[in-house]
């Protein structure tokens, strides 16, 4: 999430203006935290297709969205599953901000995999803190390690692929809030001054930005913050419900005198977080060589500032790009201004990286505070069909119960237009996609069969008012016909190899 003073600082500095001292002493303005849980599917893996508008009613979800077509962005490869299918990953963050220590996680349950997974939804990107796993330096709470296990269960019992994501919001703890602990908090006794009213300007001050320094630079911490992914990668590896690892959430760093905003975030990536990356990929591969690992930007990117992140040496090549999408206008509680190109501004910029680097992309964390707003149709609509133009898939921020950013009411129902996230989709793709579409209310999927047959292409079909009808036309045929009124489904398309043959397989789910 980002404040009013954060906007208005990136609109200052961007202009090169930076308040005096390497620091930024923001505005106080009213910002909600925002809040809980998000998921991953593995049985339906998440959404490849291009998502314009998709009302989809609480419960009983999707009616198709409006005209849209995806084709494959060059330069961008998609993610892909073990048995080698294209990857559509949707889905919700998943958190447990306010309880500590023996009620870590406790906010979590397993009602929030099993009511994703009824909305369609495949994928949660879970928050876990450094803080609760080693509060005291070299002791590992085995508690905390077992509850991200119970979670786990639950996430693959409802078939939700999960990434571990290191979180922290203004460093942690020794600041307020959640992440690293205070025992690897050094900030060599620069001033820190709460600012409860506009949380993330807290991220300017000296005291927190001294820390992100220590972090990047004093060995001790490397180490430290090394070996715990090194033990989080060990544990759970083999889990069926891990996707992947995301390092570290919106890292921020340092600013110099009389530097930019802009400017700092590239020097930022470009000489902290782009070696913290390179460490942690190393320390996760002395134990884990398959999983997926995550690495972000600076949230200086949702202002259409490109990264200066640099390349990150996977010898396995499984890393995945993984900005975060916010309006800072949004964020304080304005409206979505089409006019404005913010989205076409923020997918120019984002898309650098990936076409540089022949890297994924997920989404990991979207969302505004306020989806009631005259214009939030049209943002949902154009966000998805942004996203669905350049990703692998998102986690809208965030899966919990009530108002604000939660994702559904006390119902389990899905709020207002974020009813537009759930939509049939091409959740795995046996073979090379060729287009997806929403086209007169029909989701199509064309595709030509790998050669080699085995796992099938997976269609992830939300509860329906009408129901679905599933038509393949070609050398190829589904496990249904038909999905009943309210009713989930994972539709599985099998198709003809046939050695030296290709083949195009068209899927059309459209209302009964």
């Amino acid at each position: 999430m980002r404040s009013t003073s954060y906007r208005t600082a990136v609109a200052g500095l961007a202009c090169g203006a930076l308040l005096a001292g390497g620091w930024l002493e923001a505005p106080a303005v009213h910002a909600a935290q925002k809040p809980g849980p998000a998921v991953h599917a593995a049985q339906v893996p998440a959404p490849a297709v291009h998502a314009a508008q998709v009302p989809a009613p609480a419960v009983h979800a999707a009616q198709v969205p409006a005209p849209a077509v995806r084709t494959p962005a060059p330069g961008i490869p998609r993610l892909t599953d073990e048995h080698g299918r294209v990857l559509t990953l949707r889905g919700w963050n998943v958190e447990d901000k306010g309880n500590r220590g023996e009620n870590a996680l406790t906010a979590i349950t397993e009602k929030h995999f099993r009511d994703m997974s009824a909305q369609g939804f495949n994928f949660a990107r879970l928050l876990v803190y450094w803080d609760d796993l080693e509060a005291t330096r070299g002791h590992y709470s085995g508690r905390y390690l077992r509850k991200i296990g119970r979670i786990l269960d639950w996430a693959h019992k409802y078939g939700v692929k999960v990434l571990l994501d290191g979180h922290q919001d203004v460093f942690g703890p020794a600041f307020g809030h959640r992440g690293i602990p205070e025992w690897a908090t050094r900030t060599d006794g620069l001033p820190f001054t709460p600012n409860p009213d506009d949380w993330f300007s807290e991220y300017f001050q000296p005291a927190v930005q001294r820390a992100f320094t220590h972090l990047y630079e004093d060995e001790d911490l490397r180490r430290a913050q090394a070996a715990v992914w090194r033990l989080l990668a060990d544990r759970f590896e083999h889990h069926p419900a891990v996707l992947g690892y995301d390092f570290l959430n919106e890292p921020m760093g340092e600013l110099k005198e009389g530097e930019d905003l802009p400017t700092a975030a590239r020097r930022i990536e470009r000489d902290h977080v782009t070696p913290m990356h390179n460490r942690l990929v190393e320390a996760v591969r002395s134990v884990d060589r398959d999983s997926w690992l995550f690495v972000e930007p600076t949230p200086i990117v949702g202002e259409g500032v490109p990264t200066g992140l640099g390349r990150i040496k996977d010898p396995r090549g499984k890393v995945v790009y993984a900005p975060h999408f916010y309006n800072t206008a949004m964020e304080a509680g304005a409206d979505y201004d089409p006019a404005d190109g913010w989205i076409e501004r923020y997918e120019e910029a984002v898309t650098r990286y990936p076409k540089q680097y022949g890297v994924p992309v997920v989404v990991g964390e979207w969302g505004p505070l306020n989806n009631s707003l005259p214009n939030m149709g049209t943002f949902y609509r154009d966000a998805l069909a942004s996203m669905a133009r350049y990703s692998s898939g998102w986690a809208g921020y965030v899966w919990c119960y009530g108002g604000g950013y939660c994702a559904v009411d006390e119902a389990g129902r899905l709020r207002g237009h974020k009813q537009q996230t759930a939509a049939p989709y091409a959740a795995t793709v046996a073979g090379r996609v060729r287009e997806e579409a929403y086209r007169d209310g029909s989701y199509s999927l064309s595709y030509r069969p790998s050669r080699s047959g085995g796992a099938p292409t997976v269609l992830s079909v939300p509860p329906g008012p009408r129901g679905w009808r599933v038509e393949v036309a070609g050398r190829a045929w589904s496990d249904a016909r038909q999905v009943p009124a309210g009713k989930p489904a994972a539709v599985r398309v099998h198709a003809a190899p046939g050695a030296g043959v290709t083949v195009t397989v068209t899927v059309t789910v459209r209302p009964r």
